[in-house]
């Protein structure tokens, strides 16, 4: 027999020390650094031409399109009279939920709720000193489709994260699809939808559902916009629907990043990589730290927490594969410009002035503050939405928030004496365009407005 042959297949203490370590001081450390930030982590097969395909299926045919892919892909038979969950499913389903699960989603609505309602979306008017009033409202958007994953990745948090400040907008009709492989439903989800204020849930998924939402059927009606995760076809579907819906973002993998000193527990610590982790095995958790035994000691926590977690073989493949533990001389001094340069989805700041590293900080897609905040707290009861820009898209872009689900619409009133303090200044700009009806529009009022100075 081989000498290995008996070795176990899954290792955590190698799997855990086969993590990239990265040193400030190192001389490559810049070219390693940026081979890492580079690091391409969604490492799924194309599949732009067979979502292209389903959505122009589900374009041209509607229904029957969304029940050809349903019967594919989730092993389900639906009728057109069977895509909505009816009031008493979702009853049925809430019922079900062990009332601790109930009690928990009810609280983090509450803070969800909460925090948006403090959200600023201010309407404004003001006249400058050419007598020209100006302004900006805001107005809900008419409908938005959420999409929820089901079967393996459910999650009901996300129901909330989406549903809620879609409500605190205002949004009249929110539209729920929710893919139920097999016919397997996930009662919690159906829960948090109803928590949620939401009636309208579709027991479909997948690229067809995203169609549907943009497209509308017979049996669904289009929406404005769509928000939520979803699996690399969900994510490719949102793309090519673009244009004709708003969409919040297409997320990558989830990652967090963690910069903690030697005074920390290096087993919360390694808990809190691994919360991230678990998602997937192509997601990152980075440590940035000062102290080479510490850093040692995280690594050894994470072997500890692989032995028992559920999900351990996916989040070990994530920290062997996508993973860094990066040593630096100076936290103060060298962590804002690594964070900034990785532009993290979740940043937690373990040190004794977490505000004051912080405010150095300005790539992040939520940042959390001191020991006692694990990131896991966000993604659950904290208030702040969970959805968050990943792939270093944190650079120009934020959260979902409730101005996600609001447009604004500017104002402006001239009156004749205004026009004719600026309208000058526009027709010389339309006739240097070449778009003489433009400056038309504006002579004639001015033109008018000479007549009647003169009568």
């Amino acid at each position: 027999m081989p000498p290995d042959a008996a070795a176990p297949a899954f290792d955590p203490d190698r799997l855990a020390r086969s993590v990239r370590r990265l040193t400030a001081a190192d001389p490559g450390f810049a070219t390693a650094f940026g081979a890492f930030r580079s690091l391409q982590r969604d490492k799924v097969a194309d599949v732009q031409g067979a979502v292209a395909a389903i959505v122009a299926d589900v374009r041209r045919r509607g229904d029957a399109a969304v029940i050809d892919c349903t019967a594919t892909f989730d092993r389900l038979t639906l009728t057109p009279d069977t895509f909505a969950f009816t009031a008493a499913e979702i009853d049925a389903a809430a019922a079900r939920v062990d009332r601790s699960v109930i009690a928990a989603l009810e609280l983090a609505a509450e803070r969800i709720d909460a925090y948006h309602r403090r959200q600023p979306v201010e309407h404004t008017r003001w006249t400058d000193a050419a007598g020209i009033t100006l302004g900006a409202r805001w107005t809900p958007i008419d409908a938005v489709g959420l999409y929820v994953p089901g079967g393996r990745a459910a999650y009901p948090s996300s129901v909330l994260m989406n549903a809620v400040p879609a409500r605190v907008a205002g949004v009249g009709r929110l539209a729920v699809t929710v893919p139920t492989p097999g016919g397997a439903v996930n009662d919690a989800v159906l829960a948090a939808a109803k928590i949620a204020g939401v009636s309208e849930i579709y027991r479909i998924g997948g690229a067809q559902a995203v169609a549907a939402l943009a497209y509308g059927t017979a049996t669904i009606a289009p929406v404005d916009k769509i928000t939520g995760p979803g699996n690399v076809y969900v994510t490719e579907a949102k793309r090519q629907v673009f244009g004709t819906v708003g969409i919040d973002s297409t997320a990558g993998p989830s990652e967090i990043l963690v910069v903690a000193d030697r005074d920390n527990d290096p087993v919360w610590i390694a808990a809190d990589l691994l919360s991230q982790a678990e998602h997937g095995e192509d997601s990152q958790a980075v440590l940035i730290t000062d102290d080479p035994g510490f850093a040692e000691a995280v690594i050894e926590a994470v072997a500890d927490h692989l032995r028992t977690l559920p999900r351990a073989a996916t989040a070990g493949a994530a920290w062997r594969d996508n993973s860094a533990v990066i040593l630096v001389r100076d936290l103060a001094a060298e962590a804002p410009a690594l964070v900034d340069a990785l532009a993290p989805e979740h940043l937690e700041l373990s040190v004794a002035d977490p505000d004051a590293l912080a405010d150095r900080v300005r790539h992040a897609g939520a940042i959390f503050l001191g020991r006692h905040t694990p990131e896991a707290v966000g993604d659950y009861v904290a208030g702040p939405d969970h959805v968050l820009p990943t792939a270093r898209s944190a650079r120009f872009s934020s959260g979902l928030n409730v101005l996600d689900f609001m447009k604004r619409t500017t104002l402006l009133r001239c009156d004749a004496d205004g026009l004719g303090r600026i309208g000058p200044a526009a027709m010389t700009l339309a006739k240097a365009e070449g778009l003489d009806a433009h400056a038309l529009s504006v002579s004639l009022r001015l033109a008018d407005r000479a007549c009647g100075d003169a009568v």
